[in-house]
């Protein structure tokens, strides 16, 4: 199953984007339930408060006469609390959508009064605000909703609450209550931010510590391909991160064990084989027949032949050697010249921006397959050189017939040939083409072989420069 495309490609930006997307709808669910409980409990104390006083303005009323009562109300008709005599209550206006905020001020009205009582609240609905808008703010204890100072929050919803006193005339109270606020508070939004900065930073950091020894263990199997002998790794850090370590060591010393004796048993068999095909060669001159000594000779010859190249094959070409930076132009002139003193046709195009850091004779040998196989079937070969920042590419390039579309991976497999004969003449022990592969995959690049549009094949050696 592919991954989205807007999805990032490593690791560490996926870890990232799942914290910081987690993180950030965390921090706002939990800024909508602050902001939720802030508006409730603004509302209940806000409500309380205007309830009481309604309490205790009815309790100031009861005892009193009428003409005190006037009195009395003149100077408490203050917003945001509007008092009125009547000696019945007014029509009921109320809003059916309001009717909870209604009904649990009428319980806070009871609550105050501490006895029974016929009341009536209802929102002021329908007709205007008996003061200017806000003014009902400045006369109340604290900031107003939302953090702002007094006088400056918006109107919030009014009530009209009806109190029938002892006498049986009513007090009607007009009061405005604290309102809910749709803006995020400066304060709450500042401690959201730094909280939600300091956690991407602490969560990239960690991420960053999680990831890097993937990196490092990234680079050492990628460094592995191209020597086997490479510094083990550090077996430090967290346990899985040493036990990840300490498998890839253990897995390394297993390869270089295995090649090592892989290499040491084709040595001793080399050995073992050399002084055989001595005593054969030696016995066959003392052969009267000349074409029958001559058929010898050149059987023994091809048998060492095989001997040697599997040899070097197996040893891995030289694995031991260091790296130095090589005249790869100089290098190609000498195999030119080489080529030339045998009657061979070889030409070399292009130019070498810098030396390439190889194992001169290896890099030496890879070349030379790629440019004896051009020879042999191809009759001539031309070497262009492309340098870049990237890679150092040669193309090899010949006249021959070329190879089928289907045989072009298979010639890189040791001992395989298109040509059932084994003779010297047709193309040696078929292993050429896979030394010289093995040597462009110590130097961490490739060879691939391609069919000319015209006529000919072309062998594209690519060698990635150090970054």
């Amino acid at each position: 199953m592919k991954a989205a495309r807007w999805l990032p490609q490593s690791l560490f930006g996926r870890l990232m984007l799942v914290l910081g997307s987690g993180l950030l709808l965390a921090q706002l669910l939990s800024a909508a339930i602050n902001l939720a409980e802030r508006d409730r409990l603004l509302l209940a104390a806000g409500g309380m408060r205007q309830a009481q006083r309604i309490a205790d303005v009815v309790k100031l009323l009861d005892p009193l006469g009428s003409a005190e009562r006037e009195r009395i109300v003149a100077v408490l008709n203050v917003p945001p609390l509007v008092v009125v005599l009547a000696d019945a209550p007014a029509p009921s206006r109320a809003a059916d959508d309001a009717t909870p905020r209604a009904a649990s001020f009428a319980a806070m009205l009871l609550a105050s009064l501490g006895e029974p009582r016929e009341i009536r609240v209802e929102p002021a609905a329908g007709f205007e605000r008996p003061w200017p808008p806000g003014a009902g703010h400045r006369h109340m204890m604290g900031a107003g909703p939302g953090g702002l100072p007094r006088g400056m929050g918006p109107p919030g919803p009014i009530l009209r609450a009806q109190v029938q006193l002892r006498d049986g005339r009513w007090a009607r109270f007009e009061s405005e209550l604290p309102s809910s606020s749709s803006t995020l508070p400066w304060r709450l939004a500042l401690t959201l931010a730094v909280l939600l900065v300091a956690v991407l930073v602490l969560s990239y950091v960690a991420v960053r510590w999680v990831t890097r020894p993937l990196h490092v263990l990234a680079g050492a199997a990628e460094a592995l391909g191209r020597d086997i002998h490479r510094p083990p790794l550090a077996e430090e850090g967290p346990l899985e991160i040493r036990q990840a370590a300490r498998a890839f060591n253990t897995m390394q010393g297993r390869l270089v064990r295995f090649i090592e004796d892989r290499t040491r048993i084709f040595a001793a068999m080399s050995h073992d084989l050399k002084t055989p095909i001595t005593r054969m060669r030696l016995r066959a001159d003392l052969l009267d027949d000349d074409e029958l000594r001559h058929r010898f000779e050149s059987d023994l010859k091809e048998m060492e032949a095989m001997v040697t190249h599997t040899l070097e094959f197996m040893r891995g070409m030289g694995g031991q050697e260091a790296r130095q930076d090589v005249d790869v132009m100089a290098l190609l002139e000498s195999l030119q010249s080489d080529n030339e003193a045998m009657g061979r046709s070889v030409t070399v195009q292009g130019q070498a921006a810098a030396p390439y850091p190889a194992r001169v004779s290896l890099l030496k040998r890879c070349l030379g397959n790629l440019i004896d196989n051009a020879v042999l079937y191809g009759e001539r070969a031309t070497v262009q050189v492309e340098d870049s920042s990237p890679s150092l590419t040669l193309r090899v390039l010949d006249e021959g017939p070329g190879i089928p579309p289907s045989e072009l991976e298979k010639v890189f497999e040791p001992f395989y040939r298109l040509e059932q004969s084994r003779s010297r003449e047709t193309g040696g022990t078929g292993l050429g083409l896979a030394i010289a592969r093995n040597i462009a995959h110590m130097h961490g690049g490739d060879i691939v072989l391609r069919n000319r549009p015209v006529k000919g094949l072309e062998a594209v050696l690519t060698l990635p420069r150090p970054s």
